[in-house]
């Protein structure tokens, strides 16, 4: 059975420098059997990703970075999670292998099957998922699964390609990989999310990104204590 511990932010500057600390951390591990970060995409971990990149986080040449999705556009469009992260990756300075970005120059399959290739050798190699983040959408989704079609999809898989509501296609990691993060933290800020927030904070069994985390004793969420107060208000 999974457990779910909340982390409530007074505001969004407390959660932005709570999550600049916990990347920092993760990103000093130099252990070296190697270590590995999977970052989310989406607007709400960018202030601490640009945070963290302005503060020169330390070099270290046993890190991996990874994505939890990616829409299927050009590495360099605004839209591109790759794109958006790479103030940080930037000044991270990895060498390419130890950067996982999807390749969504390939054809989408490919490009799916090419992520789920390098996850593979990632895990087979005995690199830890150190740290994992994930956001959750106004419909219930984390990464890039949105429906129950998507995570039947995933059995087996620890990568896949999806038809995204927005009309996109995009590649998301699947639950089968994200068992393998020691510590995944759901980051939750703004507001028009008050019916997934509730529903996660019950465990609902229904919600797909209480379903995509199913595989892990325990999972974090993180979330700005107006979003809090604005649920209340509606119950």
């Amino acid at each position: 059975m999974t457990t779910l511990h909340t982390r409530r932010f007074v505001s969004r500057a407390e959660l932005d420098a709570a999550l600049v600390h916990r990347l920092g951390r993760a990103v000093a591990d130099d252990s070296q059997s190697g270590t590995a970060i999977m970052l989310s995409g989406g607007k709400t971990p960018l202030p601490a990703y640009r945070e963290l990149a302005a503060r020169g986080p330390k070099h270290n040449e046993h890190l991996h970075i990874l994505f939890s999705d990616e829409r299927y556009v050009p590495s360099t469009a605004d839209a591109s999670n790759y794109h958006q992260a790479c103030e940080l990756l930037n000044e991270l300075a990895l060498p390419e292998d130890s950067l996982l970005r999807v390749r969504t120059e390939l054809p989408l399959a490919s490009a799916a099957q090419d992520y789920e290739r390098r996850l593979a050798g990632l895990l087979d190699a005995g690199i830890r998922i150190r740290l994992g983040l994930l956001g959750l959408g106004p419909d219930g989704h984390t990464a890039s699964l949105f429906e129950a079609a998507d995570l039947e999809r995933a059995q087996g898989h620890l990568a896949i390609a999806v038809e995204r509501p927005d009309g996109m296609a995009g590649i998301s990691v699947t639950p089968e990989f994200l068992a393998h993060v020691e510590e995944l933290v759901f980051v939750v800020a703004g507001g028009g999310k008050h019916d997934a927030i509730r529903s996660l904070m019950n465990c609902d069994p229904r919600l797909i990104a209480w379903r995509a985390v199913q595989g892990l004793t325990s999972v974090e969420l993180w979330v700005e204590q107006a979003a809090i107060f604005s649920l209340m208000a509606l119950v």
